[in-house]
């Protein structure tokens, strides 16, 4: 009976959250609490609740720093630099424009957050694209996929899943998986530049005068949302385009940056604007050596991924806006996502101390067991990484790691292996997993490229499941699942 009942309560789970009858944090707290009282288990809920509360804490408050810390980085103007260098090296080469964009959307990407990814980098790349008519679903599939692979990083959203879900360390699922991450990222550099000499190839180059002779007509001032194309000659080179995701799909909590008219039209929207307030250019070397220092104690793991974060966040804050009103400030412009974050995560647990406190993980594992075929066993590892492909593609994150891998968890341990390896082995996945319909931040991708959503999805999927395959087989290669 728990079996079934397990299995119901995920699947419940998961059609309420991809239907969008119930928000993943709302569903992750009533779905559980309903089956709790179903097993007749509902007198121990505060129990199991006020456990999980406690497992979780870790990862809700390295989450809530993280982006706090990266948010700020990017205020103060951290990755500008950067982004200008990628531009002056891109000249009017369509292959450097590709391995750029690559190069641009897995730097961008250390901030964890999918939507300022691609906000940056097709406000920094498109106008070079557009100019050089260049494809521009070669641009959304590379930022998507290498933004993918990024997307692992502790902070970035599956691995602190994973490790909440398996009540694990995150540092210790991650830091392992750096070197097969690092040949999927490779993998992406890889396919950048072969899609970029086919791009040469099929446009060839051109100087960057030659570029600029191809220079549309200027466009109307007024643009409507999704459309986003600016105006300026040169100036257009330096600031990029782009828009909202509106008509493309539903986006909520996302922010672009820009401004809304009178008319009710999005202004021009500018990724790294070169003059805003917060920029800090006399700070520029304490904020790289301090983010240099942060990620190197982190690999070393000198101290706890949570305890590095919340210290540094309060060192950034504390020397790049020394006034109290501008720290406020700074933390209330980050604060839609690190609430959205932290909460999911303290709502996870309920549903994961349901399924565990009530027996239902261990009644569903025996259950998967059986199903396996006895010779697959030790190799759980390789079959959660092959499973996470189409699983997070066709479902959430929160479905994926909150529903389905604590039951392969499970699974793998009555084989002796390890729940490390499994959560390791989960993320293979998530550079598909960036150009699932179900992942707002695509369509933000999309809507400004000006890229159909179905020619995105034939293009990206391929080289995504290649991708994912990389980090997979890097990962066995080299022992680490």
């Amino acid at each position: 009976m728990l079996t079934i009942l397990g299995f119901a309560m995920i699947a419940t789970f998961l059609v309420l959250i991809m239907t969008k009858k119930m928000s993943p944090i709302a569903a992750l707290v009533l779905i559980p609490a309903l089956f709790c009282v179903a097993v007749g288990q509902g007198a121990q809920l505060g129990d199991y609740v006020i456990e999980g509360v406690g497992n979780l804490a870790p990862t809700a408050a390295m989450l809530m720093f993280a982006i706090v810390y990266f948010g700020v980085m990017i205020d103060v103007g951290l990755f500008d630099p950067i982004v200008r260098g990628i531009l002056k090296f891109c000249q009017a080469d369509p292959m450097r424009i590709v391995v750029g964009t690559a190069v641009l959307a897995a730097i961008v990407s250390l901030d964890g957050d999918g939507s300022t990814t691609f906000m940056i980098t097709v406000s920094a790349m498109y106008p070079l694209y557009k100019r050089l008519k260049m494809s521009l679903v070669v641009m959304t599939g590379v930022a998507a996929t290498a933004n993918g692979v990024m997307n692992t990083l502790p902070w970035g959203g599956p691995t602190a899943r994973a490790a909440t879900a398996l009540k694990l360390d995150a540092s210790e699922i991650f830091v392992p998986m750096i070197p097969a991450l690092a040949m999927g990222l490779l993998a992406v550099f890889v396919l950048a530049y072969v899609l970029g000499i086919r791009e040469r190839k099929r446009l060839g180059m051109l100087t960057l005068d030659e570029a600029l002779a191809r220079e549309p007509q200027p466009e109307p001032e007024t643009v409507s949302a999704g459309t986003g194309t600016g105006t300026g000659g040169k100036d257009r080179l330096r600031k990029g385009t782009g828009a909202s995701a509106s008509g493309t799909g539903e986006v909520s909590g996302t922010s672009t940056g820009g401004t809304e008219n009178e008319d009710g039209d999005d202004e021009e929207f500018q990724g790294l604007d070169p003059d805003r307030s917060t920029l800090r250019p006399k700070l520029y070397w304490f904020n790289a050596g301090l983010t240099a220092a942060l990620l190197t104690a982190m690999i070393m793991e000198l101290m706890p991924i949570p305890v590095l974060f919340l210290l540094g966040a309060a060192l950034a804050l504390t020397v790049n806006f020394p006034h109290m009103p501008d720290q406020r400030a700074r933390i209330a412009a980050h604060a839609d996502n690190v609430l959205n974050v932290s909460g999911m995560v303290f709502a996870a647990a309920v549903f994961t101390g349901v399924l565990t406190g009530t027996g239902m993980v261990e009644h569903m594992a025996d259950w998967v067991v059986g199903a396996v075929p006895e010779a697959m066993g030790p190799h759980m590892a390789v079959v959660t990484g092959l499973l996470s492909l189409p699983l997070t593609y066709f479902m959430s994150n929160d479905g994926f790691y909150f529903g389905v891998l604590p039951v392969l968890a499970e699974a793998g341990a009555a084989h002796g292996v390890s729940p490390l390896e499994i959560a390791r082995a989960s993320l293979a996945g998530q550079a598909l997993h960036m150009s699932s319909p179900l992942v707002p931040a695509v369509y933000v991708l999309v809507g400004m490229a000006k890229v159909e959503f179905g020619d995105h999805t034939r293009f990206t999927v391929k080289w995504a499941v290649l991708t994912s395959l990389v980090v997979l087989a890097a990962g066995v290669l080299f022992g680490i699942m």
